[in-house]
């Protein structure tokens, strides 16, 4: 049998962690409490003076007008900034990336230049030495055995 419990098995709570949920959900309840009484206190207000009211609503009107406007020209502000970003990723990034490419194919080049030209022959050398170091140690080995 395994030791670990199953995905089943209900976690318990402990003290602390229950003395912590509960006191949450009070707060929650007295925040609920609290914001049905704003609005309870908010209608009986303005259904109590209709001037009042009135003079209420023109002013959020106003108030969400400059709103509005502050909206747009923060999508106009950022508009612009998506812009000179788009032009900035044109004109100056992709240079660096395609100069960066065209390096890498050079040294790429130059790799297999090298790879071709010097690699090659060092070890085809190397291989020629050690077949004829091979052949003069057993020119030896013979010669000394006879």
């Amino acid at each position: 049998m395994s030791t670990q419990p199953d995905s089943t098995t209900a976690h318990q709570l402990t003290p602390e962690e229950l003395r912590q949920q509960r006191i949450l959900v009070a707060w929650l309840v007295v925040g609920g409490l609290v914001l049905l009484a704003a609005v309870v206190a908010a209608v009986v207000f303005l259904l109590a003076d209709p001037a009042r009211t009135a003079t209420i609503r023109d002013i959020m009107v106003i108030a969400l007008a400059v709103l509005m406007l502050l909206i747009g020209l923060t999508l106009s502000i950022l508009l612009v900034q998506v812009a000179r970003l788009v032009n900035m990723v044109q004109n100056e990034v992709r240079p660096v990336l395609d100069s960066a490419n065209a390096a890498v194919n050079t040294l790429r080049g130059t790799a297999e230049f090298l790879s071709e030209n010097l690699s090659e022959p060092v070890i085809r050398l190397n291989s020629y030495l050690a077949g004829f170091r091979k052949v003069w140690e057993t020119v030896e080995n013979l010669r000394k055995s006879f």
